[in-house]
């Protein structure tokens, strides 16, 4: 893609490699130089607004040699090196003064001061990006690369002038788009244009049927374009590239021109340096058709990004979701590397990147955390807990979820307490554990963390609690305790490796395989004891619990399922309740979320039973 460079602000230094001394032939003639100088810099030498004004864009920086004097005019070398983009571009021109009653000038413009450039030439600079390199998976499989596409729309050469707005709007009907504003689009564009109407994959190509292709005008013209291998594959965290707006290309500084395309967002935005290389670059001087080539760089090859998602995986999180009801996202991660491995949304989600930065309460999964708060308390999973129906906590009454088996009342196991998800015998615990033990536990299953994945993402937060009540709450993963579906897989993945996990997206960067200290930094380490104890008990809760949906899966799964209740009340006086379900199985943890359902098991389990299998 081409850019002319014309915006970015001029400056040049003169250095005088000997002054003249006063009351010499030449007397005058330095600050003739220094004057010359000046017009430069403040843009009114003639020239720079004309021929030479492509290059106002650049800094130079010119050392002036000493003037060879010869009666009343003077020679003065000037070593010229302009900075075109990171690229240097050196020569030396020669500029005359004449003295003229006493005063030394010069009628050189800012065309003269351009090597080899003659008569009726204009400077002309270039930008040509290589093709955007690729974004691939864990395995060098091609992710975003080029794919075919056919672009649909009118060809105005192919039809009368007035035929245009009729067929325009025949095409955004057949096609269903808004077929006015194409129909505008089409009236304002060139007589020879063609107007682009919609871009569809092969797959989506039956979408232009007969009505389209009996439309006068109607074309339909193959093409490549930058994709990914399915429309919802990794849509936000991959991002959105095209051609540069003038927005962007205001703020780049000159980098990006009018042509150039660039990442809008997601990883595509992040690593967009990378993935754009380095264009080649001309500077050429051009008159009419004719051009000649002043300078001019090679280009560099953008570098292919490597990420850690599995394709094969991805696009089954993605079929999975493609059952939920409503928005919901899903998470998996190889616990043994952080290696994010699929992270995926629903196509019903109107929140941007919600598996990796979203911010929801995490409900019942949470209390895996609570239970390591516990067990370094000093309790054990087989320890008697009391399961009520109902605990009052300062005038605050906490329940079970609806459904809850009455045969788990009572007093029961810590262990059964997590496999059924008692909330009442969690709440009953809260003297046993301060913020700071609850704190100290998340951060040890890698909540809290920071984590630099190139796209946004927020690895759980667990405030401080301003109650007594909000205390009691943030045990079962409500109050004021949040996390993402990212967190809450990094949760499982920590309890599966038997350490912190830090998650990665891009392969190389920030290896975890030995851990990564920093992340949890003042919480005690994860010891094998501890993930031994949690495994134990979600595995109950897979053969005795609130999981059983995952009971027949194979090979075996861990789990734990939540429900979190948001918002404001309905009609029936009820909260909208998030579902969530985290599970290990073998090398791999999983988050799965459904923003509006009934809960963990119900809800989430099925969709983590079918991505599980």
């Amino acid at each position: 893609m081409s850019a002319t460079r014309r915006s970015a602000p001029f400056a040049i230094v003169v250095v005088l490699a000997a002054g003249l001394t006063a009351c010499s032939p030449a007397e005058g003639l330095d600050r003739a130089v220094d004057d010359f100088v000046a017009s430069i810099e403040d843009h009114s030498l003639s020239g720079f607004s004309g021929a030479a004004e492509a290059l106002s864009a650049f800094d130079v920086e010119v050392t002036a040699a000493e003037p060879e004097l010869e009666g009343d005019t003077a020679a003065v070398d000037l070593d010229v090196a302009w900075d075109i983009d990171g690229n240097t571009w050196e020569y030396r021109v020669s500029v005359d003064f004449t003295r003229t009653d006493e005063t030394w000038a010069t009628s050189a413009t800012a065309t003269e001061i351009v090597e080899g450039l003659d008569g009726e030439e204009i400077v002309e600079i270039s930008s040509d990006y290589p093709e955007r390199a690729d974004i691939t998976g864990a395995d060098g499989e091609e992710i975003v690369t080029e794919r075919p596409v056919a672009r649909f729309g009118l060809d105005k050469s192919w039809i009368a002038l007035a035929e245009v707005e009729g067929s325009a709007f025949r095409i955004g009907n057949a096609l269903g788009i808004d077929a006015d504003a194409f129909a505008a689009r089409a009236v304002a564009a060139g007589e020879e244009a063609f107007v682009e109407a919609i871009v569809l994959r092969p797959e989506d190509q039956d979408r232009a049927t007969s009505d389209f292709y009996a439309v006068p005008g109607a074309r339909a013209i193959d093409d490549t374009m930058l994709l990914a291998p399915t429309r919802t594959f990794a849509r936000d965290l991959l991002g959105t590239v095209g051609e540069a707006t003038a927005e962007v290309i205001e703020q780049s500084d000159g980098d990006i021109g009018a042509g150039d395309v660039v990442g809008f967002s997601g990883l595509q935005k992040s690593y967009d340096a990378r993935l754009r290389g380095a264009p080649a670059i001309a500077v050429e001087a051009v008159a009419g058709e004719e051009r000649r080539t002043l300078a001019e760089w090679d280009g560099e090859a953008g570098e292919p990004l490597r990420t850690t998602l599995d394709v094969d995986l991805q696009k089954k999180a993605d079929r999975v979701l493609a059952k939920a009801e409503g928005s919901a996202s899903l998470v998996a991660i190889r616990p043994s590397t952080g290696e994010i491995l699929a992270a995926a949304d629903s196509a019903e989600h109107e929140t941007a990147n919600a598996s990796t930065a979203g911010q929801y309460a995490p409900g019942s999964t949470f209390k895996v955390v609570t239970a390591l708060a516990l067990l370094r308390a000093g309790m054990s999973p087989d320890d008697p807990v009391a399961c009520e129906k109902k605990l009052t906590v300062d005038g605050f009454a906490f329940h079970n979820v609806p459904g809850y088996p009455s045969d788990e009342t009572g007093d029961i196991s810590l262990s059964d307490a997590i496999a059924h998800s008692c909330n009442t015998a969690m709440v009953a615990q809260r003297d046993l554990i301060d913020d700071g033990a609850l704190q100290d536990a998340a951060a040890s299953l890698g909540l809290g963390a920071e984590a630099d994945l190139g796209v946004p993402a927020f690895i759980g937060e667990v405030p401080d609690a301003e109650s007594e009540t909000e205390h009691a709450a943030d045990l079962i993963g409500q109050g004021r305790v949040l996390a993402s579906p990212l967190a809450m897989a990094t949760v499982a993945a920590s309890i599966s490796a038997e350490r912190t996990v830090t998650p990665r997206l891009i392969d190389g960067e920030d290896d975890d395989e030995d851990g990564d200290e920093s992340t949890a930094a003042g919480a005690d380490p994860l010891t094998a004891d501890e993930a031994t104890a949690l495994r134990r008990m979600m595995r109950a809760a897979v053969t005795d619990g609130s999981a059983s949906v995952l009971k027949k899966v194979d090979p075996p799964v861990a789990a734990k399922t939540g429900t979190a209740e948001y918002g404001e009340r309905g009609d029936d006086g009820e909260y909208p309740t998030h579902a969530w379900l985290i599970a290990t199985q073998g090398d791999l943890a999983v988050a799965v979320f459904v923003e509006d359902g009934d809960g963990g098991g119900a809800t989430a389990g099925p969709l983590a039973r079918d991505f599980l299998s």
